[in-house]
């Protein structure tokens, strides 16, 4: 089974992250996924709207360790990395169609980064967003610093990315990151109500006016994105990553020797 999965529902495009037992963390195919499927969904001629969403109890948890300790030792995966990331960026905010994230689960990492730059976001009441890039040893260039602070100022953004805190469903609409919290056994169904209503809509005007607003986006992707993944690159094979990433992983591997002691 693939790790992006993309579903038909008449002109609505469900695109679902499925790595479920792994709450949806990055893998190597998921992310060359994700950098391509914007542009494939954009080349569809029946496509009018794209819901994504992840399957199981998570959006998506953002990085995965074992692909974390294989970029701080391989520059060129290092580099391709960096280069897939951009095209996540640039493919959801040049995609022509509306994308509507529904956020099943916690949202972290890049899984926030996804969330943010959709263009509108249901989540479920019991989820949350964070995006603690900092906490991990890593600069906060794949969308935080992109995107957030025009959806809830510079300061306040500030503190989100310095601290990496969680941010409930209710803050989260508070905040302007969401549009409204959704009981989450109805998420998904109130995602494709809305995804239908914006697929009746007349597909130039809205596409166009998605472009428009967007500008605000291309200002920020003209100055902010390129210096924002060369710091995290950087960042990527820093001693404070590599020592915090070798403390997790180690933290885990002793938790699983205590339960299978």
């Amino acid at each position: 089974m693939a790790d992006l999965v993309v579903t038909s529902r008449g002109p609505v495009r469900l695109v679902e992250l499925n790595r479920p037992e792994q709450l949806n963390a990055m893998s190597e195919e998921l992310h060359s996924g994700l950098a391509t499927v914007w542009e494939e969904l954009a080349e569809d001629p029946e496509a009018r709207v794209v819901v994504l969403t992840g399957r199981g109890r998570a959006f998506s948890a953002g990085g995965n360790f074992d692909i974390m300790t294989r970029v701080q030792r391989e520059r060129a995966f290092r580099q391709q990395n960096v280069d897939e990331a951009r095209r996540i960026i640039t493919g959801m905010v040049r995609c022509p169609l509306p994308v509507i994230a529904a956020v099943n689960g916690p949202a972290v990492g890049l899984g926030c980064s996804l969330a943010l730059l959709s263009d509108l976001v249901l989540i479920a009441d019991d989820a949350y967003v964070a995006d603690p890039h900092v906490q991990v040893g890593l600069v906060a260039g794949d969308g935080g610093a992109l995107v957030l602070p025009l959806l809830v100022g510079l300061t306040r953004a500030k503190e989100l990315l310095f601290l990496g805190d969680r941010v409930s469903a209710e803050d989260a609409v508070r905040l302007g990151i969401a549009n409204r919290a959704v009981p989450k056994d109805k998420l998904l169904d109130e995602a494709m109500d809305l995804a239908v209503r914006l697929a009746a809509l007349p597909v130039r005007a809205l596409r166009e006016t998605k472009r428009a607003v967007n500008l605000h986006l291309e200002q920020a992707l003209a100055t902010v994105l390129e210096p924002a993944l060369l710091a995290e690159r950087d960042s990527m094979h820093s001693p404070d990553h590599i020592a915090v990433v070798e403390k997790i992983i180690a933290d885990r591997g002793g938790r699983r020797a205590a339960r299978e002691g």
